[in-house]
């Protein structure tokens, strides 16, 4: 059996004939590229400016966590103190106290996030009247957008010793004691995730929703004609496709468990010192220590310390999304 010889420079058919050369695709170069696309490079320019100048530019910072910072001296000039700023940092009674609390908080408010999130997203979708549905929408996302120092004082509305709702009649109501709630340690693991959550539940109920309107009706249709009851739909439909939004939205939070609401444990306790060992989190806890002390190497330390901290969990638990199911992963 004759075997064709190959296309190139002088190769032959079995007549004689040259076979034609067949020419190769050119790759398109890079400059070839941002020449087709300029366009569409120029729109992207101004984010990755806002990117570098925000985020990649302060990050000559990092510099001062490593070093005794004096301001005659200046961060340049000022000496190397190596690890000195975080030994301290885990050195101190209160590391174990706040380390708890960050990571305690941070994880009843991912998960309050995501199964309140969910369900409103889904009672949301289940309102057919328009203008009802905008107007829970609305109701939801208002206190979002509100200050914290409004909330801490809505809080004290609620919780004040003398004229706070809940001790001028909601216990009268019941024959209760009035209480100090904010000499009262042991209440506040159960009122911070309960402010947190009527805050900022709106926002990720909002997110989720966006993803359920854009579920094909086709399912549900189908799933009704094969008999299917709404709670098998929402089982069986609506909850798979919310998946992949699920993991980026846990994953991204993840990534900041070791960052605590700042304003959340600072002014809704108002500074409150009998609460404390259950309202003093990393971030209230440099704030108090270094930055009113002018120690700014060791707060430097911590904000270091929690970005690392972070970005591994990040990596950690994409990784195990990853292997569990590669579709569903961050990256």
């Amino acid at each position: 059996m004759k075997t064709q010889p190959q296309a190139g420079k002088g190769a032959r058919l079995s007549d004689g004939r040259d076979i034609p050369d067949i020419p190769v695709r050119k790759r398109k170069s890079v400059l070839y590229n941002l020449g087709k696309f300029k366009v569409l490079y120029l729109m992207f320019l101004p984010g990755i400016l806002f990117l570098l100048v925000n985020n990649y530019m302060p990050m000559f910072g990092v510099l001062i966590a490593f070093k005794n910072v004096n301001y005659a001296d200046g961060i340049w000039g000022s000496p190397w103190s190596g690890w000195d700023n975080f030994k301290y940092l885990f050195s101190t009674s209160d590391a174990w106290e706040i380390t708890r609390n960050t990571l305690a908080y941070n994880t009843v408010f991912i998960a309050l996030n995501l199964f309140v999130g969910v369900g409103l997203a889904i009672l949301l979708n289940e309102v057919k009247n328009k203008a009802m549905s905008k107007l829970y929408q609305s109701l939801m996302l208002l206190p979002y957008f509100l200050s914290m120092i409004v909330v801490s004082y809505l809080v004290l509305a609620f919780l004040g010793k003398d004229s706070g709702f809940m001790n001028s009649t909601i216990l009268q109501l019941f024959g209760g004691q009035p209480i100090d709630w904010y000499s009262e340690p042991k209440y506040w693991p159960y009122i911070l995730p309960l402010v947190n959550t009527w805050k900022n539940i709106g926002y990720y109920a909002v997110i989720y929703l966006a993803a359920v309107v854009g579920i094909d009706e086709e399912y549900y249709e189908a799933a009704v004609l094969d008999g299917a009851s709404k709670w098998h739909q929402i089982r069986f439909i609506t909850v798979p496709f919310l998946v992949p939004l699920i993991v980026i939205m846990t994953l991204l939070q993840i990534g900041r468990i070791f960052y605590a609401d700042f304003s959340l444990f600072y002014q809704v306790p108002l500074e409150s010192g009998a609460l404390f060992p259950v309202t003093n989190v990393l971030d209230t806890y440099v704030y108090r220590t270094f930055l009113i002390g002018g120690d700014i190497g060791m707060s430097s330390a911590a904000g270091l310390y929690q970005a690392v901290v972070g970005f591994v969990l990040v990596l950690v638990s994409n990784t195990i999304v990853r292997r569990m199911d590669k579709d569903n992963a961050l990256f």
